[in-house]
Formats: structure tokens, sequence, C-alpha cells
């Protein structure tokens, strides 16, 4: 099976040019496996076209767990999308966050236990598969969860796994930082290609009174 292992992954940070503001390509690492050990597996493909898959050397995707299931790694990947919704985002980046949950939990008794029980909500809450549930539905039963400790510990991954990154830099245009780069001595401090120009109105002339 030829996959890039999103579970290995330590790629160089993104970097951009300074004078056209392009993201170089990400130099993501290719497995080859004839089988992948561990208590579930999450596997997917980027969509043929998008930036992802032109930098990537191959269209599927997988990533081993070692104490969570395929269908619990799942369901917090669906989570993880009401949380912090990106059409762009492909699956691949999702997976990240069911990546990192699923180490902690492989560590402490605690959190495999929160995150089973949490799970077993979403999917008792939405009638035996919060995967398969509207995203109407979906929101609500978050909505829902929120102040539980379940709800928190998802939630607190997701904002380390979902955007800290290469795939996610990638495709937002994330540069990387300035700090791993010499700082901005060296990078120069007009850097902001990568976000739109702000309007007018967000830049008012000095007041020189």
């Amino acid at each position: 099976m030829r996959v890039i292992s999103i579970a290995a992954q330590n790629p160089e940070p993104a970097s951009c040019n300074e004078e056209s503001g392009v993201v170089r390509k990400v130099n993501l690492p290719l497995a080859r496996r004839e089988f992948l050990k561990g208590s579930g597996l999450l596997f997917g493909s980027l969509v043929t076209g998008t930036l992802l898959a032109s930098l990537a050397p191959s269209n599927a995707w997988a990533l081993e767990l070692k104490k969570l299931s395929t269908a619990q790694g799942q369901t917090l990947m669906a989570m993880g999308r009401v949380l912090y919704p990106h059409q762009k985002l492909p699956d691949a980046v999702y997976a990240l966050l069911a990546k990192d949950l699923d180490a902690k939990a492989a560590s402490d008794a605690s959190v495999a236990t929160l995150l089973d029980q949490g799970i077993a909500l979403l999917n008792k809450s939405a009638g035996g598969d919060f995967v398969k549930a509207s995203t109407a539905k979906k929101e609500e039963i978050v909505r829902g969860m929120e102040g539980s400790a379940f709800f928190g510990a998802v939630r607190g991954q997701c904002v380390t796994s979902i955007y800290d990154n290469d795939m996610a830099y990638a495709v937002f245009g994330y540069p990387g930082s300035s700090w791993e780069k010499g700082g901005y001595i060296t990078r120069g401090f007009q850097d902001l290609k990568w976000l739109p120009a702000p309007s007018k109105e967000a830049s008012p002339a000095p007041y020189m009174g």
C-alpha cells in the first residue's frame, strides 16, 4: 500500500517566497507498508486538483491509532469539523486531531475513559452514529456538550492539531514562523502576502493633531 504516513509526518516548516507570496512545496514523506498495526486505522484520499494533492507524493493517506478504534477516530474527526469547520481543509488534517487525542489516551487511562464516554454520548445523542448525522444535528449535539470535560479536551486539542501543521499552512498560505527563519531582520517585515490586504477603513490616516 502506498500512502502518506501523516502519523509520522515531521517535514520542514512551510516557507514563502517573499516577493511572490507563493508557499513552497511541502515535503510530505512517503511510506510503503504491507500492513498497518494498531487498534484503528484512519485513511482516505486527497481530492485531485487541490493544493495538497499537488504537493503530496500520493493522493492516499493513512494514520494508525494505538488506543482508539477506527470508528472512534472518525467520530472525533467529525466533531472537530463541527468545532472548527473549514471546507477547504481535507480530512487528513482533521485526522491529526484524532491522532493526538489517541496518543494521549494511550498514555493516560483517565483520558482514554473520558474519550470513550464522550464518543459514546455523541453516538447515543445522534441515535447511533454521530458521523452519519446531519450537519444541523451534529452542531446541536456538540453545543449541548459545551462546558463538559470531554468538550473542553477535544476543543483544546483542535487548536494545535488542526492549525499547527504544514498541511494547514499550505492550504491557508501561511509561510511559517519568522522566528524559525532568523527573525524579521533577515526575512523582512512585509511578509503578510498570505493574508488579504486590509480595507482603507481598517487603516485610517494617522492623526496629525
